[in-house]
């Protein structure tokens, strides 16, 4: 019995982890996995059914890689180079396939990389499309930066979301004339900020510098009213609103 007991717990423990490559044209799957075409691995991302365009076999992808061929992107992690080439790279990709259908970018970052975020958000002014960005959590620090850079009036949040700007953080070490120097970055790339944020908002110059001293948290309907957002939308109205901003 012990041997039986140890055998169907191995076959149970590989059976999970396992997941088709393909998935056929006409197969039988059970109601609840064909009504959500989800396979859910044990650990990592997971996996939906996508069949390119005169394939008759359907291929399972990431369920990023699937978002992106909707042209939705999210950006739920700490803002770094790795991160935002890989976004502005499908930005590109997706404004030379149809620069008239706008681009979705959530947001649920706690802000990072200052030059990162600074392509970024030039690229979001580059590319010919909208860019329709939306608050799902938390849009902190290069975050909230990135939030307000959206096209101006499709920049939208979900009701208990939270927004946080605060002026840019750096640190230096080295010889005297080398921290100088670097403190003198900072400064400019404060200032530049300032400026960008008193275009996004409305916001006058000498307020945004007085908010950026400390860290400013604000809900989703303070964040409108700052200029940050132009409409909050809840969970029962959010198909709506995309049809409104698209």
């Amino acid at each position: 019995m012990p041997r039986l007991l140890l055998l169907l717990a191995a076959c149970v423990r590989h059976g999970a982890g396992f997941v088709p490559s393909r998935l056929p044209a006409h197969s039988a799957r059970p109601a609840a996995a064909a009504a959500s075409g989800l396979r859910m691995m044990p650990l990592g991302i997971p996996k939906v059914p996508y069949r390119m365009p005169g394939s008759q076999q359907a291929d399972w992808v990431d369920i990023y890689n699937r978002m992106y061929r909707e042209r939705i992107i999210f950006l739920g992690e700490t803002i770094d180079d790795q991160i935002v080439n890989q976004i502005i790279a499908v930005m590109l990709f997706a404004d030379s396939e149809d620069e008239k259908k706008p681009q979705y970018l959530y947001i649920n970052s706690p802000g990072g990389s200052v030059t990162a975020g600074l392509a970024l958000y030039d690229t979001m002014g580059h590319v010919s499309s909208d860019v329709i960005t939306v608050n799902v959590g938390m849009a902190a620090s290069m975050g909230s930066f990135i939030l307000g850079a959206g096209t101006r009036g499709k920049r939208i949040a979900l009701p208990h979301s939270k927004t946080m700007i605060h002026q840019p953080m750096g640190g230096a070490r080295g010889q005297a004339e080398d921290i100088r120097v670097q403190a003198e970055q900072i400064m400019k790339i404060k200032a530049s900020m300032v400026d960008e944020y008193a275009m996004m908002t409305g916001q006058t110059r000498e307020r945004i510098e007085a908010d950026l001293d400390r860290d400013n948290y604000m809900t989703a309907e303070m964040a409108k009213e700052y200029g940050l957002i132009d409409e909050v939308v809840d969970s029962i109205g959010t198909k709506g609103a995309d049809k409104k901003f698209s």
